[in-house]
């Protein structure tokens, strides 16, 4: 099967020639058709990459915003301490549970169609959480915005693939740069915000529902255009146009047997270790901090600063990964950075306190490479989604206990030596699956074989 039979397979096409093209404009006449040209792709490509950045601004505000105003939820809505915790704990796991269901809804909807409808959640779920005075009412809100989050993140891979073949490293870097800005500018001015909105946290967390709701607008035109070919694919000769029984058969192929691929699997595992080492330091680093004598205002700001190093360096390592044969030595770079900074804080916690935070940061820039190699691991886009769900459900699923072990090793060792000695060990194995994920081959070949 070529290319553009396996894009069109992913996508479940059922319609005819005329309902294959991206512009929004349905264009349903020969004449027509001959009238589509460059101006019209470009239009399209462009409106594109509006709504992926837009979508990755989205996808980490609505867990960020509300670490920062935890303590006045729990006061507000008298939530005990081991609900919060479990709070704290909920989106990895939506994450797993519904991210796994992407794959299957972009083949019957679009992958364009199942995004704007992630957006949709996220606006409806920010929107309705603040408001629903009990503890059971958020949660089941919060999950809602996780929902969204979780199908969005699994499907902006298999749009990049689709849509941009041969610019998979830059616009995963873009994503990426637009996920970590959207990370770091929820937490740093999710607090000042809420004071200027009158000190109401509720109006602090709702406000956060207006940039999703902006997220939803650039994906509309494409929401009906399952069959849609690449922004910056030409169309076919007509003679090659495919059938509306071809179209069918594709619908029917049997999907990649990924659990057979040695590739996915490792990649699943780096994706899992990495972000556990991600939730570990977002959720605990500014308490390491804290606890070695450092004032919480600082703390607070070496968080950040973990947090925005992800904002360039999400743009340049993707493009990097693709222009290399093997991205191992990537992995390995960044497990070194990880390894210094967790010597650091275990040595010398307060002294260093600034190098240690921009060494971690440089670390958990593992998130875009593992999504880079997400692209480059398959030959298709039915692939790459299949591959996406699998390794980040996978992943969010492995990622879980981590947080939460490293808060039991604190609370009964008294101090940080055990959590921080957790923490050295799991990037042992990480850069070792991150080396064998970055091989230079392709899970379809694997699941064949």
């Amino acid at each position: 099967m070529d290319n553009q039979s396996s894009h069109d397979s992913m996508m479940g096409v059922m319609a005819s020639e005329e309902s294959r093209t991206i512009t929004p404009a349905q264009i349903r006449t020969p004449e027509a058709r001959t009238t589509t040209g460059p101006a019209t792709r470009a239009w399209a490509t462009r409106l594109l990459v509006v709504g992926i950045v837009l979508t990755a601004l989205n996808l980490r505000p609505a867990i960020t915003s509300l670490g920062a105003l935890l303590e006045e939820v729990r006061d507000g809505l008298g939530m005990s301490g081991s609900v919060a915790g479990l709070l704290t704990s909920v989106p990895p796991l939506c994450f797993a549970v519904f991210g796994v269901t992407a794959p299957r809804l972009a083949r019957r909807f679009g992958p364009a169609a199942v995004v704007c409808a992630g957006m949709v959640a996220i606006t409806a779920g920010l929107l309705v959480r603040p408001y629903t005075h009990s503890t059971a009412g958020f949660l089941a809100a919060s999950a809602l915005t996780l929902m969204g989050i979780a199908v969005s993140n699994v499907l902006m891979p298999v749009i990049v693939k689709r849509w941009f073949p041969n610019r998979v490293g830059s616009m995963t870097g873009l994503y990426s740069m637009a996920l970590a800005l959207g990370t770091a500018v929820a937490a740093a001015v999710t607090v000042p915000m809420t004071d200027a909105l009158g000190g109401s946290w509720q109006s602090g967390l709702a406000v956060w529902s207006l940039l999703a709701a902006v997220a939803i607008v650039p994906w509309i035109p494409f929401v009906r255009q399952r069959g849609a070919r690449p922004a910056d694919q030409p169309a076919a000769p007509s003679a090659e146009q495919p059938t509306v029984q071809q179209e069918h058969a594709r619908v029917a192929a049997p999907a990649l047997r990924i659990t057979r691929s040695r590739t996915a699997w490792a990649l699943a595992v780096y994706f899992g270790l990495q972000a556990t080492g991600a939730y570990i330091t977002m959720g605990w680093m500014a308490q390491i901090f804290r606890d070695a004598g450092v004032p919480a205002g600082t703390a607070g700001l070496l968080l950040a600063v973990t947090m925005v190093m992800g904002v360039p360096l999400a743009f340049v390592i993707p493009r990097l990964a693709t222009r290399l044969p093997h991205q191992g030595p990537i992995v390995i770079a960044l497990g070194v950075c990880g390894l210094a900074g967790y010597a650091g804080l275990y040595l010398a916690p307060a002294a260093g306190s600034w190098a240690w935070a921009l060494l971690l940061g440089v670390s958990n820039c593992s998130f875009p490479l593992a999504l880079t190699m997400v692209g480059m691991r398959s030959r298709t886009s039915a692939g790459v989604a299949q591959l996406s769900g699998f390794a980040q459900s996978t992943g969010y699923l492995i990622s879980i206990p981590g947080p939460l072990l490293v808060g039991v090793l604190y609370q009964h060792s008294g101090g940080w030596s055990l959590p921080i000695g957790l923490m050295t060990a799991l990037l042992i194995p990480q850069m070792v699956v991150g080396v064998l994920a970055g091989r230079n081959r392709t899970v379809e070949d694997e699941a064949a074989g």
